[in-house]
């Protein structure tokens, strides 16, 4: 699993939100979310990469450590 999938999973499920929710605060469709998770989307466009980030409420420099 990549760091990001890795972080992405990690940091939303401390925060308690699902997959689902997630996808839409971001507004970026589940399956990306699943996908990056599951390392099945390894190279996201740094566009969905920032509303992640956002939407978790951290930069994106602490999504990628």
């Amino acid at each position: 699993m990549s760091t990001i999938g890795k972080n992405i999973k990690r940091l939303r499920r401390a925060k308690g939100i699902s997959q689902d929710k997630l996808s839409k605060l971001a507004d970026v469709s589940l399956q990306t979310i699943v996908k990056m998770e599951l390392d099945d989307k390894p190279n996201p466009t740094i566009e969905t990469v920032q509303k992640i980030s956002k939407a978790l409420g951290i930069s994106i420099d602490d999504l990628m450590k």
